[in-house]
Formats: C-alpha cells, sequence, structure tokens
C-alpha cells in the first residue's frame, strides 16, 4: 500500500466554494457495499435511504473561532490556528510564517493582547502563551478570533454559523466536522419519526484535518492526536442497535474514528490518534455519511478501509462525471 494508490485528479471547478442552501439539497451519492451499485439521491431523501432500528450518530464539537491575526515584531503579518488548549492561557496552534515565530518571538493581536510562543514543534507547530490584561486570557483570545476556513475555499464570505453543524454545541474544533453540515432540524426529526434514533458523542477536529500525508508509505504517518468521548448511553445504543439486526450509521469520519477507537480500546474517552486505513477491521459501525476527500488525506484511506480503495475511486469518478461539488461545502456519499 502505497500514499499514492490514493491520489485522484479532480477539476479546481468541483472544489466547493459556498454551501448549497438548504443545508439537506446537497447531493449524496449512495453506494452499496455488498454490490457496489451506485444510487444518486440527495441527503433530504435519508428517510427512505435509512429504515426502523438504524441508529444515526453525529459528532456534537462546535469549530472555535480559531484563526487569529496579528503583526510580528519588525513588520509584517502573521497568524494562529489554534488546534487545541493545553491548559489556561497555553495552546497548540499551526502558525505562518513559521520561520517568523520562534521561541521567544510575540505575535500581537492588539495593544493588550498578543502570543508568545513558548515552543517550536515540527511542520509549523508552536506551543504558545497568552499575553493578556483581561482577567481571562482565553476568552479575551477567541473573541479575538474567527471560524477557520480551509484553504481550498477562497471566495466565501457568509455567515459563519453555516461553518457549523446545526446540532454541535461543545466548543472545541479547528475544523468542522463536515458531513453533519448536511443536515437539518427538521430532517432529523423525519428520522425519528420514522423510528431512526439519534446518537451524539464529540471529537475535536484537530491537526490531521489540514496535514497531507506526505510519506510514500502511509504507514509512516503520524497521526496527531484528538479528543473524543462516547458517552455510556451511546455505546449501549450501539452494542444493542447491532443486536437487533439495525445499523449504527455514522456522520463523518470524526464519529467513525471516536466509535472505533473506543470499541477497540473500551475507553470512554481521552485522546484518539487511530490511523484507520485499508486493513482496519471495523467493530462498530455499519454504514457511513461522508464528504468527498482530499487525494492522498488520511479521511480517504478512511472510507476506502470501510468500502474498498477501488470501488471507492470507481465511485469518486462517477461523482466527477455527474459534477458533484467537493471538500467541505460539497456533496455527499452515504455508504451501506
Amino acid at each position: 500500500m502505497r500514499t499514492a494508490d490514493f491520489d485522484y485528479t479532480l477539476p479546481e471547478e468541483l472544489i466547493a466554494q459556498a454551501p448549497i442552501e438548504p443545508r439537506d439539497a446537497a447531493r449524496l451519492l449512495v453506494l452499496d457495499r455488498a454490490s457496489g451499485a451506485l444510487d444518486h439521491r440527495h441527503v433530504r431523501d435519508l428517510p427512505q435511504l435509512l429504515r426502523r432500528g438504524d441508529l444515526l450518530v453525529l459528532n456534537r464539537s462546535r469549530v472555535l473561532p480559531a484563526r487569529v491575526r496579528g503583526t510580528l515584531k519588525g513588520g509584517g503579518h502573521g497568524e494562529a490556528l489554534l488546534l487545541r488548549r493545553l491548559g489556561a492561557g497555553r495552546w497548540q496552534a499551526l502558525v505562518r510564517p513559521a520561520r517568523r515565530l520562534r521561541p521567544g518571538d510575540v505575535l500581537a493581536i492588539s495593544a493588550s493582547l498578543g502570543l508568545r510562543v513558548l515552543e517550536a514543534q515540527p511542520e509549523g507547530v508552536r506551543e504558545l502563551g497568552v499575553e493578556s490584561d483581561a482577567p481571562d486570557s482565553d476568552a479575551a483570545l477567541l473573541a479575538a478570533g474567527s471560524v477557520p476556513l480551509p484553504p481550498y475555499i477562497r471566495t466565501w464570505v457568509g455567515d459563519p454559523e453555516r461553518y457549523q453543524t446545526v446540532f454541535g454545541d461543545v466548543e472545541g474544533s479547528a475544523a468542522a466536522p463536515t458531513a453533519g453540515l448536511h443536515l437539518t432540524h427538521a430532517l432529523l426529526d423525519r428520522l425519528r419519526a420514522q423510528d431512526v434514533a439519534i446518537g451524539t458523542l464529540v471529537l475535536h477536529v484537530g491537526l490531521d484535518t489540514f496535514r497531507p500525508v506526505t510519506h510514500a508509505d502511509p504507514t509512516a504517518h503520524t497521526m496527531h492526536r484528538e479528543w473524543y468521548e462516547v458517552p455510556e448511553t451511546l455505546q449501549a445504543h450501539v452494542q444493542r442497535t447491532r443486536a437487533e439486526g439495525g445499523r449504527v450509521v455514522a456522520v463523518g469520519t470524526t464519529c467513525v474514528r471516536a466509535l472505533e477507537t473506543w470499541a477497540s480500546t473500551g475507553q470512554t474517552q481521552g485522546w484518539t490518534s487511530l490511523f484507520i486505513r485499508p486493513g482496519h477491521v471495523f467493530g462498530a459501525i455499519d454504514g457511513l455519511m461522508t464528504n468527498f476527500h482530499l487525494p492522498r488525506s488520511t479521511l480517504l484511506m478512511l472510507v476506502s478501509a470501510f468500502v474498498g480503495r477501488e470501488r471507492l475511486l470507481a465511485a469518486y469518478q462517477t461523482a466527477i462525471a455527474a459534477r458533484y461539488r467537493f471538500y467541505s461545502f460539497g456533496d455527499a456519499m452515504l455508504l451501506l
């Protein structure tokens, strides 16, 4: 298995630059795992595709206002993408320009707020300390931040809430769990009305959303840790659903990683660095709703592990030919 095995060519015009409205109007490419058959639907058709006794699992994580911009000593601008809070007034962040943010350097956000580099880590990651006159320095930092969009979204200037799921209520992610962006309260109510259960967990999206796999051998790639929690009530619901013949359908790769970490370790919460790639034996899920992912990414490898690399890449070619929209604001797949 090589990283190049997970490559494909995407026309740039298929990278969605804005979300479709309403949310559940997004297209949905349905892939039957047993036969490989494809069906072209929409997210609003989920009540026709799921059945009584199924369990749909959502990630409650909200995106932090994690992009903070400021000025550098000697002139020029810099920015920090907050990845996770390490303690009061201490953050791990992805910074640029990394060459000008070394230990001791300060990114000045305002006259009374700055970020001092405490420790340099590889690949542009830094440990930062908040310097502020405010009683709550972390609150002051987040108040100065904005919701970070992926670098391939260049033109959108809409409501930041559109880059949040409607059900997210636990702040902590550096990027949206994008499969959940397609769901609405009304659609979830329709699913509940036909006895499709809704369960929730938390996984805070971190650095690996922004890091491509650069090694030729993907097993050499190091996954960074992300914090997760799978509540005991959800654990029992997953076990009961599968025992009674229902399907556990994860909404997004974040839910997959949290559920599979719990299934393999038995740990309700903690840090996960699980790298799911072909060869992984799934222990918690029977279906997956997910967006279309970047080439050579850990997310594409995860989905390949669930349905098979050749079958997934063939489905991607069908989606490209049918002009599906890709990545964070794009369309979705349902793998059952």
